[in-house]
């Protein structure tokens, strides 16, 4: 379950405003310094980082604060926005990979296909609008492509934003995150790497390519701590951990007998799929049966009562799903009406350990 009262991704930001400003707030046992470098390594969970340990020596060194565990759903587009915001999904809306957006569409929160407006569609200030008006030099680097996204203006709006031309290049990322972080007062500088988790969801996280990739993205990091100018704390997260989902363990939607009876809409993610309907009980019963021991079906009353969305803003119920399946151990819910997803190995969304919980690295650069 996610720690919505001081321990969940939304805050950090929030925590490390508090020591740039002196004010108070979830310091989250970090360092207090004038500059701060966070890095966000796009599905890098805790457990895979504890067990590849010897891939990635400079990540196992660092120091190691409070547990974290990501939003819910434990997916990118959620996570983000939560750490953007310093929100609870409950309060942010954005509610998954995909859900319904406010016209009552199905959107894409990566692509934002179908999104609208993303300043409406989240119209609260970020986490790094209050830094920047706090007198904080805030800056993001990272790629190219996501500068005026439709993610990026909703969740993550405010900072200067620096763009990365070439992922690849480590010497290019590690010489724009120094610069960006070459200061004369207090500053935040936030890195996105997104790798690891696409060769996660292609080849799979125990795969020889993810091993790999782990250890390109710990030679990242030490690039980084080499780079920046001593007294800099380099502070080292993720957005959600991941699960491989082998073929046999996939459910398919449309060869379930009535899964998908009085089901007007599919959303969310193969791992938490979020399902409308105007029948929440009738569906959510059918669910459980056919799904058994495979899931945790709750109707959106359930789960918000239990807190798995936060602080609840009511105008963002129609955003959710009437029911939530929510997969236990390594099952999925394909379906195709998204066949992009069939291809998937590595998956997250769920309530496991393995997808929720985040790792929180630091280190003061220069004081070893």
């Amino acid at each position: 379950m996610p720690d919505h009262d001081g321990h969940t991704l939304a805050a950090l930001l929030p925590g490390v405003g508090g020591l740039l400003t002196g004010g108070g707030g979830p310091h989250l046992d970090l360092p207090r310094a004038e500059r701060y470098v966070v890095v966000l390594v796009d599905g890098m969970g805790r457990r895979l980082l504890d067990d590849h340990e010897s891939l990635a020596p400079h990540l196992s060194r660092m120091e190691r604060s409070d547990v974290l565990t990501c939003a819910v759903p434990s997916t990118t587009a959620t996570s983000l926005t939560s750490l953007g915001t310093g929100l609870a999904p409950g309060s942010h809306g954005i509610l998954g990979y995909t859900f319904r957006s406010p016209e009552g569409v199905v959107m894409n929160a990566l692509s934002w296909a179908n999104g609208g407006v993303p300043e409406q569609l989240q119209p609260r200030p970020t986490a790094f609008q209050a830094l920047a008006a706090a007198g904080i030099e805030v800056t993001s680097v990272g790629p190219a492509r996501f500068e005026r996204s439709g993610l990026t203006r909703a969740g993550l709006r405010g900072p200067r934003f620096v763009p990365v031309r070439d992922e690849e290049d480590i010497d290019l990322r590690t010489d724009l995150v120094a610069q960006a972080a070459r200061t004369d007062g207090p500053s935040l500088t936030y890195v996105y790497e997104r790798s690891l988790d696409h060769v996660g969801h292609g080849q799979g996280c125990r795969s020889a390519a993810w091993r790999r990739q782990l250890s390109w993205v710990d030679e990242l990091v030490e690039a980084l701590a080499e780079s920046l100018e001593p007294g800099t704390a380099l502070v080292v997260t993720a957005d959600h951990g991941m699960v491989d989902v082998p073929h046999e363990r996939f459910i398919l939607a449309e060869d379930e007998a009535g899964l998908l009876a009085d089901v007007d809409d599919l959303a969310g993610e193969p791992r938490l799929r979020q399902v409308y309907t105007a029948r929440p009980e009738d569906v959510a019963r059918r669910w459980r049966a056919t799904l058994s021991d495979r899931a945790v079906v709750l109707t959106a009353g359930e789960a918000l009562d239990a807190g798995l969305l936060g602080d609840w803003d009511p105008a963002m119920r129609p955003r959710l799903g009437d029911v939530l399946a929510l997969m236990r151990q390594d099952h999925a819910v394909m379906t195709r009406r998204m066949p992009q997803e069939l291809g998937l190995v590595g998956m997250h969304g769920s309530l496991t350990a393995d997808e929720m919980l985040i790792p929180l690295r630091h280190e003061i650069v220069g004081s070893r």
